[in-house]
């Protein structure tokens, strides 16, 4: 067992314990960083000028009407940035644009005394355009051959060979939307300006290092002349991952052209309007089976809506490409990627980010195939799984292959599978207008980063010298409890009590050049980092205490607050005396830790290595009745069984992969994003701009039953106390919801029918999926009954 692994006895974490803001959340009484403007003073408020055409060219923009308005005080525009006018990575989102790419578009922003103000200022701002030509859908995207960025392939075996040996070859295509994060919190930047020129930034963001580089190059400033500090988030998702750098840069250039604090909160419509989504794809796909149902071959090729411009499309895409074998081995295979250009809001990072699209394509060519192959789709499932000694098409081993029939094989013992296999069955056969479908479904999802250098991270521990603990890391907290898990890990590495150890807001003068949270690698990382830290305190400590008892410093451990020496008698040292007793000797009581994942090695080029510390395995089963008249649909029973290792949290890990199935079955079931693709003047609009007309997952999508339970004996070796990552990977167990409907539906046709199911599968779509099978089922009838027909009839 490695060292970072090993867990002590009486440890803190591996408690079941509540968010450790939890409280606050109820109360109401959680800060968060547009709450921070009712505690600032002088505050100016901002408002975007947007350009409602999907593609357009600036040719006038005239701000003096706007500055005649009452309460305001300036106008943002390009004149006015001094550094550089792009607000992404790949230099290619100007922050104030001649070119409307999308609609809704902002083009400058007016800053005034008051939110209305300023919303009055920015209607009076006169903006001229030429509209250009504009690509909306993926068709279209396709078809004009617009595309951007890599073109990255995966590849292994040999696919013609594969093919030829194929007993069953087949064909087909699956397009399947985006989604919106619909995070409780919009974005929301506020900064201000300090008397010796620092700028300081509130933000809500998942990646403050690389919002402070990306304010401090649209200011013209270094780095150090800018700190962004991230309270908390009301949820992000991936959204903000990248998505906020620009707005904290408009709030700062505010704050440093007016020398009052600016504030920028985009309300529900704007935030859904301006920001990216999941990014929606295509793919097209020919696969091989041998005579068994096992994949001889595949060959695919996804394409991904990226939007107006780059963000982070070219790593979601690898990330696609690196998750569509999923659970199932494949010896020879192709798959191919592309990142289509249109006139829509940047696509961005969502939880999951790329895998469960590359694992999409995967799952529902399989349950499509399974009844062209006479086998249930269970079986289909079970017999491709990854075994020992196999190696992902990219090429890294495969580890722990035995933990995807484990959680396969509990999921189906726990949630009765045979037995209600069987109900199912009955129920069926006896009700003609309501079905009935129960799938199972697994996930192995790679944790990491896809860029190497990404996987590192800091933090900053300080004891004072009454003996409480204060912790700094590079990870940011948007409920997903990172923040608790990280207390958990401080208490445990020094041994104290739980109650002695407080977490600082996360801020990059604290801790530098951190990635963001994300990749569900927060705890991972920011855990060893933290743990890093808290040992070299320990280790000095443990020094004093031998001193101080007359022992070896090896032979002291320091556990429940108390430093004591191994052997026989009861000489001890409290925690609060001997941090006291060090800090009069002069030791010292801070220490920055530092942690980078070892055994990471990718060449990007070649799609090629082993991008992954290690795979998150689960199962789910679900069970759904649906309506024959309607396709309406209730989900009846969901048991999931998954992988967290040796579970820092158990709480908060149980709460993550609730909450991660039901945004998956949103995603797959519910979450229909609409876009005006006519040649009218609203081409482009969104037209689902709020949750009257976006549907989210609610009480009445909730499963009736929801088992969720966490593998035992798990232990990671290699990961912080032996705990696994669990942000996204249960997202894609939420694939049994779906397959559930494809078996529901499927059961109103004749045995063996193969369903077509859209994405998402709303009950419109469901609908014309169980017509569709029904009306295979009359055919079939038909067909039957003219072969019974007397010859010369």
């Amino acid at each position: 067992m490695s060292h970072l692994s090993q867990r002590p006895e009486h440890a803190v974490v591996g408690l079941a314990l509540p968010h450790e803001s939890a409280a606050l959340h109820v109360t109401g009484t959680a800060l968060y960083t547009d709450d921070l403007v009712y505690r600032t003073k002088d505050v100016l408020h901002a408002y975007p000028v947007q350009v409602p055409h999907a593609h357009a060219r600036i040719t006038a923009l005239r701000t003096e009407p706007a500055l005649r308005v009452p309460g305001v005080v300036r106008v943002l525009t390009a004149a006015d940035v001094s550094g550089i006018n792009d607000a992404g990575v790949k230099h290619d989102e100007p922050l104030f644009p001649t070119e409307v790419c999308f609609h809704g578009h902002a083009v400058c922003w007016v800053l005034a005394e008051s939110l209305e103000a300023a919303r009055l200022g920015a209607a009076a701002v006169e903006v001229e355009v030429d509209p250009l030509p504009s690509i909306i859908t993926l068709e279209e995207a396709i078809a004009a051959e617009s595309f951007q960025g890599a073109r990255p392939e995966v590849r292994c075996g040999d696919l013609e060979s594969g093919f030829a040996a194929a007993a069953h070859v087949f064909t087909g295509e699956i397009q399947f939307a985006d989604q919106e994060h619909f995070y409780l919190e919009t974005h929301a930047a506020l900064a201000h300006v300090d008397e010796g020129g620092q700028v300081f930034v509130q933000s809500s963001t998942q990646h403050p290092s690389e919002t402070q580089e990306i304010v401090a190059h649209v200011l013209g400033l270094h780095n150090h002349e800018v700190t962004v500090q991230c309270l908390r988030m009301g949820g992000g998702f991936g959204g903000k991952e990248m998505q906020p750098h620009g707005f904290a840069a408009i709030a700062a250039l505010g704050a440093t052209l007016t020398g009052r604090p600016v504030r920028l909160r985009l309300n529900r419509t704007q935030d859904l309007t301006m920001s990216g989504k999941r990014h929606g794809f295509h793919a097209r796909w020919r696969v091989g089976f041998d005579a068994d149902g096992r994949v001889l071959a595949l060959d695919a090729t996804l394409t991904s809506d990226g939007g107006w411009s780059l963000d982070l499309s070219e790593p979601v895409l690898a990330r696609a490409l690196c998750h569509v074998d999923n659970l199932y081995w494949i010896p020879n295979a192709r798959f191919r990627g592309r990142i289509a250009k249109t006139n829509k809001p940047s696509n961005t990072a969502f939880r999951g980010f790329g895998g469960p699209q590359g694992m999409l394509v995967m799952e529902d060519l399989l349950g499509r195939c399974a009844p062209l192959l006479g086998l249930d789709p269970m079986e289909l499932r079970r017999r491709n799984f990854y075994r020992a000694g196999q190696s992902t098409p990219y090429g890294q081993p495969v580890r722990h292959p035995e933990r995807i029939t484990d959680t396969w094989d509990q999921v189906v013992a726990n949630g009765e599978i045979a037995r209600r296999t069987r109900e199912i069955a009955a129920f069926n056969a006896e009700h003609r207008h309501v079905k009935r479908g129960l799938a199972v479904t697994g996930v192995k999802f790679g944790i990491s980063f896809n860029m190497t250098a990404f996987n590192q991270a800091g933090a900053l521990v300080l004891i004072y010298k009454d003996g409480s603990v204060l912790i700094n890391h590079g990870g940011t907290e948007m409920g997903q409890g990172l923040h608790t898990k990280m207390l958990q890990v401080a208490a445990t590495t020094l041994g104290i009590p739980l109650h002695k150890v407080r977490l600082a807001p996360t801020r990059t003068d604290k801790v530098p050049n951190t990635s963001a949270t994300a990749a569900s690698s927060g705890a991972d990382l920011n855990g060893a980092a933290v743990k890093n830290a808290c040992e070299q305190l320990r280790e000095r400590l443990a020094r004093v205490a031998a001193t101080r008892l007359g022992v070896d410093a090896s032979d002291i451990r320091i556990a429940d607050g108390v430093a004591r020496a191994l052997g026989p008698g009861d000489a001890e040292v409290a925690w609060d005396d001997l941090v006291r007793t060090a800090y009069l000797q002069r030791v010292q009581l801070s220490a920055a830790g530092f942690y980078r994942t070892e055994g990471l090695h990718w060449d990007a080029k070649t799609m090629h290595g082993s991008p992954f510390k290690y795979f998150a395995y689960g199962s789910a089963a679900t069970e759904v009745e649906v309506d024959g008249f309607t396709g309406a649909y209730r989900v009846r029973r969901v048991d999931i069984v998954h992988d967290v290792g040796d579970s820092l949290s158990p709480l908060i890990d149980i709460g993550q992969i609730e909450g991660g199935f039901v945004q998956g079955a949103g995603w797959l079931t519910l979450e229909d994003i609409r876009w005006d693709t006519g040649d009218g003047p609203g081409r482009g609009r969104l037209l689902t701009q709020a949750a009257s007309t976006y549907k989210l997952p609610s009480f009445s999508e909730m499963p009736e039953v929801f088992n969720v339970s966490l593998l035992s004996h798990a232990h990671e070796d290699g990961a912080v106390y032996g705990s696994k990552a669990v942000g996204e990977p249960p997202l894609m167990l939420a694939f049994s919801v779906r397959e559930a409907l494809r078996q529901a539906a499927a059961a109103f046709g004749p045995v063996g029918v193969s369903v077509d199911l859209g994405a998402p599968a709303t009950p419109e779509a469901v609908y014309w999926a169980l017509d569709a099978a029904r009306r295979a089922g009359d055919a079939a009838d038909e067909f039957a009954a003219g072969e019974s027909v007397p010859a010369g009839a």
